[in-house]
């Protein structure tokens, strides 16, 4: 039998409480000896952290398409890996392969069916980026070629939207919801849209997903005609192929800049999604776990 490294949830920070490296443990652990028709057993090379797990750590996720993890069993999340040994057709030793529903593990043995190989870009005239420091601010605008970007936590949102959006704002991705969204809402054209992707600021928080919105924010969604439509990747799974071929492209020809900050080891999981909480990373979260 395989010996392992697993992360289990140890504890649950409570609907209004913000997440500590302690809510994490890591724990010894044995892989099956045989190996299952249909399973493929890989070894792990990078996990993601992302802001949606954080609605995992609660009993109730307040979504319709989450589920809770559970008290000292494994986590899970996105993951990339390498198989080491294959009992599924389409999965061959040494393949490259990712899953949504990868376990926080060094190892593991996933069904072949959760797995795939891997393998200002469309039109918009003008990209604004809020963010919370001057750094990802400078980030944004000089290697990742944003028009210009808010510091919320030092700057008038309003105000500076206003000055790089004289006319309104057509279509807002929506990762943080409350007041900033607010501020973001408020000032769309008619017919704008908003792509609603997540809600960090208010994930901390006892509330349902999507959080309410205030009375005045749905009356300019109402009167100016602005549609609000939640967006989940995983609606999307017969695309992720044609997706991930696209984004690689881009990636190789130098249109799309991909920034990481990436933190090294499996002990380290609670600390990165510590950090990630409290906007530590500029750009992706992600924990190496192998070489």
């Amino acid at each position: 039998m395989t010996q392992i490294r697993i992360v289990v949830l140890n504890s649950r920070p409570g609907k209004n409480g913000e997440p500590v490296p302690e809510n994490f443990r890591v724990e010894e652990a044995c892989l099956p000896a045989d190996l299952n028709p249909g399973h493929v057993q890989v070894r792990t090379l990078y996990l993601s952290v992302d802001p949606y797990m954080r609605c995992q750590m609660n009993e109730d996720t307040g979504t319709d398409y989450l589920s809770p993890w559970q008290l000292s069993e494994v986590v899970e999340g996105g993951g990339v890996g390498i198989v080491e040994d294959s009992r599924h057709d389409s999965f061959t030793e040494g393949d490259t392969v990712a899953s949504f529903s990868w376990l926080w593990q060094t190892q593991a043995v996933l069904e072949g069916k959760l797995l795939q190989k891997i393998g200002r870009l469309d039109g918009c005239s003008k990209v604004v980026g809020i963010c919370g420091s001057d750094e990802k601010c400078q980030v944004l605008v000089s290697d990742l070629g944003f028009n210009s970007a808010i510091n919320y936590k030092r700057q008038d949102v309003a105000a500076r939207l206003r000055e790089s959006c004289p006319t309104g704002v057509d279509v807002y991705f929506d990762n943080i919801g409350g007041s900033i969204s607010d501020t973001v809402i408020a000032q769309m054209t008619e017919g704008g849209h908003v792509i609603l992707c997540g809600q960090i600021s208010q994930y901390n928080k006892d509330v349902p997903y999507p959080p309410p919105l205030p009375a005045s924010t749905q009356e300019v969604l109402h009167t100016e005609h602005i549609t609000r439509e939640r967006f989940t990747v995983l609606n999307y799974t017969e695309k992720h192929e044609a997706g991930l071929l696209q984004l690689s492209q881009w990636v190789r020809e130098g249109k799309l800049k991909v920034l990481e900050t990436v933190v090294k080891g499996l002990d380290n999981m609670g600390v990165a999604f510590h950090s990630m909480m409290k906007g530590g990373n500029v750009g992706k979260q992600i924990v190496q776990v192998s070489e």
